[in-house]
């Protein structure tokens, strides 16, 4: 029987099929595969997708700035010889960046036509300016970014094609972050966690879903967000702080100002969740105001299904509130309430509860 001569099938496969093969292994791994021939030396460097984790990283290396150092070595390579398009990058390795560094590296993602940029915990000393050729990227997508100082450049018109907007650990402003969500047309969800230097919040997005904030603010206003189903937001009151300028149109949510109605974008809702930070004396008689006044008599939360209370405390209002929900929301179907501190709920007032929830 003559031998016969094996073919190598994988080698010869089309880019675009040994991309979507190598993305799907570490990046580590996908860079070992340079010493199985002469012609994998550089294939793993024209990769479409870089993700950088622990797994790219020797367990036993524990120093912030040479982990640093291991994925520099990665990305030098990537930039002296790939050819083709970056769609995504993701940072989720626990390290120190080099400023420097950093911002030469997202300037040739910038380049690359990226269409995910992920941004997650990192250590640093102090936040890094956020490079304006972020701004550039006409087909962005997805947009996470943590630790870094956030400001709008003259030129942005808008991310046309963003629809996941993440910003941790961030310095904004109110007004940039408000300009921000007005200019993303396509922004479907967007997640603020522990933002610095934020007054208030306005919500304006006719195409936004899903938002979760959980940060320091003094008000957070709803303009116009018809398609908006899940709401979760924790509010840390910012004590002493002087909000110098609202918005005269929306609906707002405050500490201290109770607008004369709910906002109709609520009619959306399908879940809701709540975490309260604390109660102050002075807002309960405004808000039960509010709460047992006729103008809610003919509200409903049509679509809401799913709501979550968690950190109330007993007070009257809270109890009210409780009570609005199971009676003007028809389609509900689990609430969930959560009691951190204070005397036991009493069971004559979760029976009444139980009782609205069944009527």
């Amino acid at each position: 029987m003559e031998n016969q001569t094996k073919i190598d099938r994988i080698s010869n496969l089309p880019w675009d099929v040994l991309d979507i093969i190598l993305v799907h292994l570490p990046l580590r791994e996908a860079a070992r595969t340079s010493v199985l021939s002469s012609k994998w030396r550089y294939k793993w460097t024209g990769l479409s997708q870089f993700v950088f984790d622990d797994k790219c990283i020797h367990s036993s290396m524990v120093d912030k700035a040479a982990r640093w150092m291991e994925i520099m070595k990665i990305i030098n390579k990537v930039q002296s010889s790939h050819s083709g398009p970056i769609e995504k990058f993701k940072l989720a390795a626990y390290c120190c960046p080099n400023h420097s560094d950093f911002d030469q590296w997202i300037a040739f993602l910038t380049k690359k036509g990226i269409k995910e940029l992920i941004i997650q915990d990192f250590s640093f000393i102090k936040r890094f300016k956020l490079p304006s050729c972020v701004f550039c990227c006409p087909k962005l997508s997805c947009l996470e970014l943590f630790g870094c100082i956030f400001k709008l450049p003259a030129f942005f018109k808008g991310f046309d094609c963003l629809k996941s907007l993440k910003l941790s650990q961030v310095f904004i402003v109110s007004d940039t972050l408000e300009s921000l969500i007005c200019n993303c047309p396509a922004l479907e969800r967007l997640t603020l966690l522990n933002i610095d230097h934020l007054a208030f919040v306005r919500i304006h997005n006719p195409n936004l879903k899903y938002l979760k904030l959980d940060s320091k603010f003094e008000d957070i206003c709803f303009g116009y967000n018809p398609l908006l189903v899940s709401v979760d937001i924790r509010m840390i009151p910012m004590y002493g702080w002087t909000i110098p300028w609202r918005p005269e149109q929306g609906k707002f949510l405050a500490n201290e100002d109770v607008p004369q109605r709910l906002p109709t974008m609520l009619n959306c809702l399908s879940a809701l969740e709540i975490r309260e930070v604390e109660t102050l004396d002075e807002v309960h008689k405004p808000v039960m105001d509010f709460v047992i006044s006729q103008c809610l008599y003919d509200f409903y939360l049509n679509q809401l299904k799913v709501v979550n209370i968690r950190g109330i405390v007993g007070t009257r209002t809270e109890l009210e509130f409780i009570k609005l929900l199971l009676a003007h929301s028809p389609m509900l179907e689990s609430m969930t309430i959560v009691k951190y501190s204070g005397e036991r709920i009493l069971e004559s007032v979760l029976l009444q509860l139980e009782r609205l929830q069944s009527m």
